[in-house]
C-alpha cells in the first residue's frame, strides 16, 4: 500500500527561509498579523487531514469510481468521500483564504497553496470537488452582483455548496468561441439556458445539497466568436432571495465520462434544458469574467501535479531502499543480503532525484506565485500590485505546463523504480501516472499554455514582463556572482538569462514574418523558460542552504542534514536536468518548415 508524509519541513523552508513570507506580509495590512507559528500550525493540521482522512480513500476511490442514476440524474461518489468532505467543511478548510466579509478566514494564498498541495498528494480526485469551488468563489467575488454575492458566496466559502466551471462543449475543445449554449432573457431579469457541456469536473455529486454552476453561453444578439460569450450562475436547485433552496433547476448530469484516471471525481456531461440562471458581469464579457476562475484553475492544476510528484517520489524512495536486486557495480554494499538495495544503482538514483528536484523546484515556484497573488490583491503600493500581477500572469502558464509535464516525467520515473510491481494496481504507482495525465490536458492543453506564454505574455509586450523576471535573476547574480561556492548554481542561470534575450528576440522576428514559427517553437520555449525559473529558485535555495551550513560549521554545531540534502539535489538539478535547455533552444530554432511542409508525410 502507498505511503504519504506531508513535506512540512520543505514547505517551511521555502516560506520562511527562502521567500520570508511573513516579512512580506508585514507590508500588507490584511495579513500583517500572520506569523510563522500560525502558518506552521495550519499546514501541520492540513497535513494531518490530507494524510489521515483522504489519503486512505485514494485507491478505493479509484477502484470504485462514481456512479450515475440515469432516472434521477444523481451521482454517487465513492465510499467515504462524503464523510471526508463533511470533516473538511467542519474543519473550516474551505474558508482558509476567503474574504472574511463572506465568512472566510482571510489567510494568505500561500497557506492555502501548501494545504492544497498536500490534499492533491493524498487524493487528487477528491480534492477537485472543493478545488473547483474555490475557483467559482474567485470569479463570483470579482464579478458577481451584490445580490449574487449575498446568495452564493457564504455557502461557497463555508463549503456547504460547491461550484463548477461549465465551459466547453463536444465540438469546442479550447476554442470557446465556437460554443452554442443559448441564454434567453426573461421578463423578471433572469435567463433560461439551453445547451450541452462536457468534461465538467465535479459536475454532479452527493457531497453537498446544492451546486453552483458557472456557465458560458450566448445571448440572442451576441456577436460571433469569443466576443459574444456571457457568464451565468446556474444553481442545481433554485435559490430564493432569502437563500433558501427551492425547486430543482433544469440543469442535470446526462452522463459520466469513462476516463483514464481521477475515477473518484465525477467528470460530467451537463445538460441545460431551460435552466434558470443570472448574468455574472457584463453581457458578452463572460470570458473575461471566467478567466478569473480559469487562471486560478491553471495554478491549481500545476499544484495537482506537484502533489502527485511528491507522493510518487516518497513511495519510490521507500521502495528503492527496501527492494534488493543485483549487486552494485562498484562492489557489494549489503554484505548480509543476497543482493543490494536498488537505491545503490546510479540510474535508480537519477529517477528518484529527478522527481525530488521537480517536486522541490515546483513547490518553490508555486508558493512564490501565491505570494505574488497576495501582493497583487493586498499590497498598499500600487506599483507593487501591478508588478506582482504582471509576474504572476507570466508565470501562470509555466506553473500549469512545466509542472504538469514534469509531473508526467516524475510519476513515470517513480513507477519505473518499482519495475513490474509499478505496473500493478496494488502498489498505487500506476494510479499516480494515470491521475497526473489529465493535468497536461485540461484548463488549456500545455501547447495552449506555451502559445499563451510566448505569443501573448512575452512577445505581446515585447518581452517587458520577461525582463522583470530577468531583473530578479540579475539581482541574485549580483549578490552571489563572486561567491565561489555559489558558482555552480549561479553561472548556469546567469548564462541562460543572457541567452533568453537573444533567443526570444530571434523567435519574435521569425514569428513576425510567419506566425507558424511561434507555434513551432512555443512548447520548447516554455520548457526553456521553465528551467530558467526553476534554476533561479534552485539557486536561491542553494544560497540559503550554504549559508546555514556555514553558520553551523562556524559555531561548531552539527550541520542539519536537510541543508546538505538540498545542496545535493540542487547539484543534481543543474548537472542532469537544467542542460536540457541547450537541446530545446536548438529544436526551437529548427523552425516551422519541417512541421508544415509535410503534405506527403501526413497525407
Amino acid at each position: 500500500m502507498p505511503i504519504y508524509t506531508p513535506p512540512l519541513r520543505d514547505m517551511q523552508f521555502v516560506m520562511h527561509e527562502v521567500l520570508k513570507v511573513t516579512d512580506e506580509y508585514q507590508a500588507m495590512p490584511r495579513h500583517a498579523d500572520v506569523d510563522v507559528d500560525t502558518i506552521n500550525a495550519i499546514i501541520e493540521e492540513g497535513g494531518k487531514f490530507a494524510s489521515e482522512v483522504i489519503f486512505p480513500l485514494n485507491i478505493s476511490g479509484d477502484e470504485e469510481g462514481c456512479s450515475l442514476d440515469r432516472e434521477t440524474h444523481e451521482v454517487s461518489t465513492p465510499k467515504g468521500f462524503r464523510q471526508a468532505y463533511a470533516k473538511y467543511v467542519e474543519g473550516g478548510w474551505a474558508a482558509l483564504s476567503c474574504d472574511p466579509e463572506f465568512g472566510g478566514q482571510g489567510l494568505p494564498f500561500a497557506v492555502n497553496q501548501c494545504v492544497y498541495e498536500m490534499l492533491n498528494s493524498a487524493n487528487q480526485a477528491w480534492t477537485m470537488y472543493p478545488g473547483l469551488s474555490h475557483g467559482a468563489y474567485e470569479a463570483m467575488h470579482a464579478h458577481g452582483t451584490d445580490e449574487q454575492k449575498k446568495l452564493y458566496l457564504p455557502k461557497l466559502v463555508s463549503g456547504e455548496w460547491t461550484g463548477t466551471m461549465c465551459l466547453t462543449e463536444p465540438h469546442c475543445g479550447t476554442d470557446l468561441g465556437l460554443l452554442r449554449t443559448r441564454a434567453e432573457p426573461q421578463a423578471d431579469g433572469s435567463y433560461k439556458l439551453t445547451g450541452n457541456k462536457i468534461f465538467i469536473s465535479a459536475g454532479e455529486h452527493d457531497l453537498t445539497e446544492n451546486i453552483v454552476h458557472l456557465v458560458l453561453a450566448r445571448l440572442p444578439d451576441a456577436p460571433q466568436g469569443s466576443k459574444g460569450i456571457s457568464l451565468f450562475a446556474v444553481p442545481k436547485f433554485n435559490v430564493g432571495k432569502d437563500g433558501s433552496i427551492g425547486s430543482r433547476n433544469g440543469i442535470y448530469c446526462g452522463g459520466l465520462e469513462h476516463k483514464m484516471g481521477i475515477h473518484g471525481n465525477a467528470t460530467a456531461q451537463i445538460v441545460l434544458d431551460g435552466a434558470v440562471g443570472s448574468l455574472v458581469g457584463q453581457p458578452n464579457k463572460g470570458l473575461a469574467a471566467m478567466f478569473v476562475m480559469m487562471n486560478a484553475a491553471r495554478l491549481g492544476v500545476g499544484n495537482q501535479s506537484l502533489g502527485l510528484t511528491e507522493v510518487a517520489f516518497q513511495n519510490a524512495l521507500a521502495y528503492a531502499k527496501d527492494r534488493i536486486q543485483m549487486r552494485s557495480l562498484s562492489g557489494v554494499k549489503a554484505k548480509d543480503q543476497p543482493a543490494d538495495p536498488i537505491i545503490v544503482h546510479p540510474d535508480v538514483r537519477k529517477m528518484l532525484l529527478t522527481a525530488k528536484a521537480y517536486a522541490e523546484g515546483g513547490r518553490a515556484l508555486a508558493i512564490f506565485c501565491t505570494l505574488l497573488l497576495d501582493k497583487e490583491l493586498h499590497h498598499p503600493d500600487e506599483k507593487v500590485r501591478k508588478d506582482s500581477a504582471e509576474l504572476v500572469a507570466l508565470l501562470t502558464p509555466i506553473v500549469k505546463a512545466f509542472i504538469t509535464d514534469n509531473g508526467h516525467i516524475a510519476t513515470n520515473a517513480c513507477m519505473q523504480v518499482f519495475g513490474g510491481h509499478g505496473y500493478i494496481a496494488e502498489w498505487g504507482m500506476e494510479q499516480f501516472v494515470r491521475d497526473n495525465r489529465i493535468n497536461m490536458i485540461y484548463e488549456g492543453t500545455n501547447t495552449i499554455q506555451s502559445l499563451d506564454l510566448l505569443g501573448r505574455k512575452v512577445l505581446g509586450n515585447n518581452g517587458a514582463t520577461l525582463k522583470k523576471f530577468g531583473k530578479l535573476v540579475a539581482q541574485l547574480v549580483e549578490e552571489e556572482g563572486v561567491n565561489e561556492k555559489m558558482a555552480e548554481f549561479i553561472n548556469p542561470v546567469a548564462v541562460l538569462g543572457e541567452q533568453m534575450t537573444k533567443f526570444t528576440t530571434e523567435l519574435g522576428f521569425k514569428g513576425f514574418q510567419n506566425a507558424d514559427e511561434v507555434g513551432a517553437a512555443a512548447v520548447d520555449y516554455l520548457r526553456v523558460a521553465g528551467h530558467l525559473v526553476f534554476g533561479y529558485f534552485w539557486a536561491r535555495m542553494a544560497q540559503v542552504a550554504l549559508r546555514e551550513i556555514a553558520a553551523a560549521e562556524s559555531e561548531k554545531r552539527p550541520v542539519d542534514p536537510f541543508y546538505q540534502a538540498k545542496l545535493q539535489t540542487a547539484r543534481f538539478y543543474f548537472a542532469k536536468l537544467f542542460p536540457e535547455t541547450a537541446m530545446l533552444m536548438r529544436t526551437a530554432r529548427s523552425g516551422a518548415k519541417v512541421l508544415m511542409d509535410t503534405q506527403e508525410a501526413l497525407a
